[in-house]
């Protein structure tokens, strides 16, 4: 049995601990992760025009 003093804490360097990276490796990935940013800035457009 092991008691709560006894455990160590390991340690990783930051390139370890990185998320993963976003990988559009198809055009049609691309495509849609485009859409996506350009629906946002279109909506937040909008929002800002006709919310008032």
């Amino acid at each position: 049995m092991s008691s709560k003093g006894n455990m160590q804490q390991q340690t990783y360097p930051a390139e370890k601990a990185r998320q993963g990276q976003i990988i559009l490796r198809t055009p049609l990935r691309r495509m849609i992760f485009l859409a996506g940013l350009v629906g946002m800035v279109v909506l937040a457009a909008l929002w800002f025009v006709f919310g008032r």
